[in-house]
């Protein structure tokens, strides 16, 4: 089985404009996501809308391929770009373009959710645990993810899922093993070219997570386990944390 990496990147963010450029100990954050992908996929391409991030890209030999400006998700961006990259891939993974520090263990745990054959998009979930308490549990910039006994996922929520009726707030995180949705998606290419062409459904929109279109259109989403807690970058403060992080790691 072939997989394809791609990394949508754009140049125009509200929260952080030219993140992908951004430069994070000595190098961009788009160089950063690329060097910890490539060797861990059979191919990798950062799919943009930008000459700049263009440019940059083929200034450190990556690989790249420019798309529309039109599209609304890092899912439409990898489509297009799958059809225009060709080759016999059977499942394109969506990497996005500011998490430096995604590691090749969260990638393999991707990769292994393939090797059920009725996979058809599968994802990372990592577990909440009682250290995080109770307010990272309920912060709805964090979607929450239940799974069925086979590790498919039920629904995704930006609410805590399940409620405990019955339990002081402050015992939930140890009743209960709640699963933290990491941003990290697979597809087989047959399937991506189906979801791409869905219309918003109306659990989406209410939540605000793209995903719950897939799953109301009967799609069945895996879920791999990771235990890596990286740092995304969505704002320059983010980007400041993450220095910091480099510095404490001696890198």
């Amino acid at each position: 089985m072939k997989f394809l990496g791609i990394i949508p990147a754009r140049y125009a963010s509200t929260r952080f404009p030219a993140k992908p450029l951004a430069v994070l100990g000595g190098k961009t954050v788009i160089q950063r996501v690329y060097e910890q992908v490539a060797g861990v996929l059979d191919d990798a391409y950062v799919a943009t809308d930008d000459e700049r991030i263009e440019a940059a890209v083929r200034a450190f030999g990556g690989k790249v391929v420019m798309t529309s400006t039109e599209h609304k998700s890092g899912t439409d961006r990898c489509r297009e770009a799958c059809a225009k990259i060709g080759g016999l891939f059977d499942v394109v993974v969506n990497i996005q373009g500011d998490e430096p520090f995604i590691q090749p263990s969260q990638l393999q745990a991707l990769k292994a959710c393939f090797d059920v054959p009725a996979t058809q998009i599968a994802t990372l979930v990592k577990p909440f645990t009682a250290d995080n308490g109770f307010e990272a549990l309920e912060n709805v910039n964090s979607p929450k993810v239940v799974l069925d006994k086979n590790m498919n996922a039920l629904y995704f929520s930006r609410s805590i899922i399940p409620h405990q009726r019955n339990a002081a707030k402050e015992d939930w995180l140890k009743n209960h093993t709640y699963y933290k949705h990491i941003g990290l998606y697979a597809y087989r290419v047959e399937v991506l070219k189906e979801i791409t062409a869905l219309p918003q459904s109306s659990l989406e929109v209410a939540e605000s997570l793209e995903q719950l279109r897939w799953l109301e259109n009967g799609y069945t989403v895996k879920a791999g386990i990771t235990d890596v807690e990286t740092i995304g970058i969505d704002t320059p403060q983010d980007l400041e944390r993450a220095e910091e992080f480099l510095k404490s790691r001696g890198l």
